[in-house]
């Protein structure tokens, strides 16, 4: 697409049950959605819009095109807005630990006189999707109906019986409400108050969303955070989010990038199924992501997981039972369901590596040696342990993977930062011993040792202008190829303490695949940052790895020029503009983005992990 034509930009924002991934700029809703464990995904309620604030003063219709937007405590998105002597505001809240969100909308009459103002919303449920990486129609029928039990009309999508419902509830009596059935599956609905607004006074109009698997509970969720109020409910979250901010040492833009990521990596990146409340771990909950709402160990593990670590170790805990016991089975394999189940098949070494280097980083954080103890967890090692050594090269401590950290087939199958990341989980495994005893009796460390030993006897190469350099994949006869990718760059070799960043073979090979030599270095753009055959342009997992490997005021510079996706981390941006290429909404991708920010920038607690892994060089 060209970045000539002007895009819709977004505002995400949700909780741990409900998405609302295309908040607008003009105020109004595309589309929300939840996760379903029966349908193994999203499950999205979409209208042209869906939901859409309304303003008439003495029945001229206010525009919503000039919106200031603030983002409260970097989540929750409220605007202002200033026309026809009217000053109005709205929030959008999907309250923490709620089944639902609320819209609330405010006006104030700034005029000398009396103006008679009908305000309030109206939108569409006009299409219902079924979302694992594509967006497909759902095969339902949406029943819409009046209820006593939120004295409204209730909206419900049936199969054999109800799968989804919503139902709105109102903090003041409405003036005007309809609701129109256009279809099998559309719904039309308008509601507002109808007032006569003195001079400076405020009126406010809330509708609360509730959802649930059917009409009452979608109703009794509605009027849960009716009875809480608004205030309780915003002052709750605010304070939750206030607990679990991080402060940085850097600009404030800076700051802010870090907890926007790191909130929309929270939300989106993990969540509850609104059908089994289960914790469950995703790519991201945003249709707009090309993969979304399925399972990968990198994904979740290496890039979400250690901001979540910093922001609420009891949820880190979580995501890591949820892959020790629900994904367990298929650890290292391509991409999954949320129910663990193979999605999409293909070994990959760097997903089978990741969760010990997950439980690792929660290990060092909390001290929470017992947690080795459980047996899924234990169970899960054994496992782990056993598929490394179905991909052992039969004479050389090297290991073969199918597909490359892009999820792309392999050039050669013995990948260097793969075998870095083995090399890691012996390491890690070492480091484990001594703390549980009932682990496999393995030379954890000799392994490793031997592991590292033959990297650098067969995976380095010399090149004429650079000298002893690190190749990007071997087939362990003599072959090799130049090359890197963001998702699994040779840059994080210090990352992992495999070696000194001082290292000359290291430095050669990061000065490699920065030169003009290497086709994806974008060398000389605006926004030069390296980039791979997957999406030809500049990533912003690249943009992390520089933070993570010494590049950081470079990676800050460029960082504070590129308008990412609006704020939120995406795949790639255009190596001229900033703008974002490929991949929006990439929740995984902005949790390692925060997370490097935090590393590079961040206070004294994320330095005991840089410790501990320059400890192992």
């Amino acid at each position: 697409m060209s970045n000539s034509i002007k895009e819709t930009k977004y505002i995400p924002t949700g909780n741990e049950m409900v998405s609302i991934p295309t908040l607008r700029e003009d105020g109004s809703i595309e589309s929300i959605n939840v996760m379903s464990m029966k349908y193994r995904g999203l499950l999205e309620m979409l209208g042209q819009p869906f939901i859409s604030p309304f303003i008439e003063v003495n029945k001229q219709q206010i525009q919503f095109d000039t919106l200031e937007w603030n983002r409260q405590n970097y989540w929750i998105p409220s605007y202002k807005g200033n026309e026809k002597d009217i000053q109005f505001s709205g929030t959008i809240h999907a309250p923490v630990g709620e089944r639902g969100f609320y819209y609330e909308l405010k006006v104030t009459n700034s005029s000398s006189q009396k103006k008679h103002i009908s305000f309030g919303f109206e939108g569409e449920w006009s299409q219902t999707f079924h979302t694992i990486n594509e967006s497909r129609s759902f095969n339902g029928k949406l029943h819409t109906f009046a209820s006593g039990w939120n004295h409204s009309y209730v909206m419900e999508l049936h199969t054999e019986t109800s799968q989804l419902s919503l139902a709105p509830m109102f903090n003041e009596p409405l003036d005007h409400e309809e609701w129109e059935e256009l279809g099998p599956n559309f719904t039309r609905f308008h509601f507002s108050r109808n007032v006569e607004v003195n001079p400076n006074e405020e009126q406010t109009l809330v509708v609360y969303w509730g959802g649930g698997l059917e009409e009452v509970g979608a109703s009794t969720s509605a009027k849960e955070m009716k009875r809480q109020t608004v205030s309780t409910l915003l002052d709750r979250s605010l304070t939750w989010l206030a607990q679990r901010k991080i402060e940085i040492n850097a600009e404030e833009k800076v700051g802010e990038i870090m907890n926007v990521n790191a909130f929309f990596n929270y939300f989106y990146a993990t969540g509850l199924t609104f059908d089994t409340e289960e914790d469950v771990l995703v790519t991201s909950r945003s249709p707009r992501y090309y993969v979304s709402a399925a399972y990968w160990d990198r994904d979740s593990l290496l890039w979400s997981f250690p901001m979540i670590l910093q922001v609420d170790e009891k949820r880190a805990k979580e995501m890591l039972s949820y892959v020790f016991t629900t994904q367990r089975k298929n650890i290292g394999i391509h991409s999954r369901y949320i129910d663990g189940i193979v999605l999409e098949p293909g070994f990959e070494l760097d997903e089978l590596c990741a969760p010990i280097i997950a439980l690792s980083m929660f290990i060092q954080k909390t001290k929470d040696y017992s947690y080795l103890d459980k047996s899924f967890v234990k169970e899960s090692i054994e496992l782990v342990l056993e598929r490394l050594e179905e991909n052992k090269h039969p004479d050389l401590h090297l290991y073969s993977t199918f597909l490359q950290p892009t999820d792309d087939p392999i050039v050669f199958p013995y990948l260097t930062y793969n075998n870095v990341l083995v090399w890691r989980t012996y390491m890690i495994l070492h480091e484990f011993s001594f703390h549980n005893h009932t682990l496999p009796n393995q030379s954890f460390e000799e392994k490793a040792e031997l592991i590292k030993e033959d990297i650098y006897t067969h995976c380095v190469f010399k090149d004429n202008e650079f000298g002893n350099f690190f190749a990007w994949s071997i087939d362990c006869e003599g072959n090799h190829n130049i090359y890197d990718e963001p998702p699994g760059s040779l840059q994080l070799l210090s990352y992992y303490g495999f070696c000194s960043s001082e290292d000359p073979i290291y430095q050669s090979t990061v000065n490699l695949i920065r030169s003009e030599r290497f086709p994806h270095a974008f060398k000389g753009c605006t926004f030069e940052e390296l980039g791979c055959e997957h999406a030809d342009h500049p990533w912003v997992l690249s943009i992390a790895n520089s933070l993570l490997s010494g590049r950081e005021e470079q990676a800050k510079e460029l960082l504070l020029r590129t308008p990412l996706d609006n704020g939120i981390a995406c795949e790639s941006i255009n190596e001229n503009t900033g703008v974002s290429e490929t991949g929006k909404h990439f929740a995984t991708c902005a949790g390692f983005l925060a997370y490097s920010l935090y590393f590079a920038f961040g206070q004294e607690e994320v330095h005991k992990w840089k410790n501990h892994i320059l400890a192992l060089e």
